[in-house]
């Protein structure tokens, strides 16, 4: 964890995003790290547990992460905590807590509020389209032979 927290003031210090450090762990040893990088990257979802999950992913070359640990500075938001979850991580240990990181000017609370309602009652616009030619692309799966199953 202290590595994490080290990781949100290096991010911090250095102008390249918010507070907030992760590490991925696995086996007692750090296979990934990263420290918030929107403002650096230009890249609203260049969170820190993300790049932490992308970085071990590479490292250990391969797309989940069962036996690994995240260690994040901050409880993730729901876009990092959606991350965790595909990534099949076996836990998350955090710092702050999410009213920390609203207080410090990061507020997901609309967020969270968002996902909860149904899609006509959000505030982002959605519209489906072209269902029947997208369901194109499930059959070609469901008829690919040799799928990796994810």
């Amino acid at each position: 964890m202290r590595r994490a927290i080290a990781l949100a003031l290096e991010g911090v210090s250095g102008n390249q995003g918010g507070p907030f450090g992760a590490v991925i762990v696995k086996d007692g040893v750090i296979v990934g790290e990263s420290f918030n990088r929107v403002l650096a990257t230009n890249d609203p979802t260049a969170h820190a547990e993300v790049g932490a999950i992308r970085a071990a992913c590479r490292k250990l070359g391969t797309f989940e992460l069962h036996g690994c640990e995240l260690y994040t500075s901050c409880e993730p938001c729901p876009m990092c905590l959606a991350a965790a979850y595909w990534a099949r991580l076996d836990r998350v240990h955090y710092a702050c807590e999410r009213a920390d990181a609203a207080r410090a000017g990061f507020d997901d609370s609309l967020l969270y509020d968002e996902v909860a309602k149904a899609m006509p009652e959000r505030k982002l616009a959605f519209g489906q389209m072209l269902r029947d030619e997208g369901l194109a692309a499930f059959q070609a799966w469901l008829d690919k032979p040799d799928r990796t199953q994810y």
